[in-house]
């Protein structure tokens, strides 16, 4: 039974157990960041997605009556203000990667600052080859896809596009070397639609991910143009090695490459760095693969012999 106080009771009591829980810090290391650099921010990071997706997709999102009148003025506006939000964030990014440039030393945070601010411009430079790319995608996703009307229904209705969009985005980032924030970008996308894409997978030009639910890509993916996937697809690593001192080998091809033109149905299991999916194939839903497919090849789980059962 709760011991009931009153409130000086509660107050002294919540004192106390305001010290218990710091107190609590010193035996949980691992899941704190006391005395160190200020971390990317997560809000922030949503903020910048947003605006990066008001600038993608004119018109399609919060901002409205956009013509080619006042689109600069929007656009200017939007890409001053990313550019403050993307270099903090990198710098923050930089720093915690590398205790080096979160010393005291001014000089080496100065160097911190000088270098996420150049990556922040190489990225906004990116933005319009992502457009491209991700106008391809919308091209992929209308084309394959019977029951959708109009690219319109594609930009503000799939989960897909979404996604993939997340991951363009973080991508260009991964390859500029910036950590923690793609993997930020991409898992918030993950928690928004399902789709887990790691920023360091590879992935080619008119992408289509159909309803999307459950479907995973490794980091070490490689995938080829005009490629679908339906939901549930896994894109995985076929096993874990380890090095001498028992810690996982993180730099090996672990995950699968996808030539152009492959069809991955729902909920079909794809492993292994060595596994490659020739072009032209189509693997059924279901399956479970773990060596390569030749080109123009369909895989599909043998059809059981099944009995007709009779109730009386």
């Amino acid at each position: 039974m709760v011991k009931m106080f009153n409130l000086p009771e509660q107050k002294t009591y919540i004192s106390s157990l305001t010290d218990r829980i710091v107190e609590s810090y010193h035996e949980t290391k691992l899941t704190h960041h006391l005395d160190h650099c200020p971390l990317p921010n997560y809000g922030t990071v949503i903020n910048v997605l947003e605006d990066l997706k008001e600038i993608i997709y004119p018109g399609y999102r919060h901002l409205e009556r956009l013509n080619s009148s006042n689109v600069s003025y929007h656009v200017g506006y939007l890409v001053d203000r990313l550019h403050d939000q993307v270099c903090t964030l990198f710098e923050r990014a930089i720093c915690h990667g590398d205790d080096d440039y979160c010393d005291c030393n001014h000089g080496r945070r100065q160097l911190a600052h000088d270098l996420a601010c150049l990556k922040s411009v190489e990225f906004l430079a990116e933005i319009p080859n992502i457009m491209r790319s991700l106008s391809k995608d919308v091209e992929a996703s209308y084309a394959g896809d019977p029951a959708c009307k109009s690219k319109d229904e594609v930009i503000f209705c799939y989960p897909g596009l979404e996604a993939v969009t997340v991951y363009r985005l973080a991508h260009v980032i991964y390859t500029l070397g910036v950590p923690l924030i793609p993997r930020m970008m991409t898992e918030w996308a993950h928690a928004k639609t399902g789709i887990d894409i790691h920023p360091g997978a590879d992935i080619g030009e008119y992408f289509f991910i159909d309803h999307g639910t459950g479907v995973v890509i490794g980091a070490t993916c490689e995938i080829g143009n005009w490629v679908k996937l339906y939901q549930g697809v896994t894109l995985g690593a076929l096993s874990f090695p380890k090095d001498e001192t028992g810690n996982l080998v993180r730099t090996t091809k672990r995950h699968p490459t996808l030539e152009d033109n492959v069809v991955i149905y729902a909920n079909a299991t794809i492993l292994g760095g060595e596994t490659v999916i020739g072009h032209d194939s189509i693997i059924g839903s279901n399956v479970w693969l773990t060596y390569s497919v030749a080109p123009n090849t369909t895989v599909t789980i043998e059809k059981p012999n099944l009995k007709t059962r009779h109730r009386f």
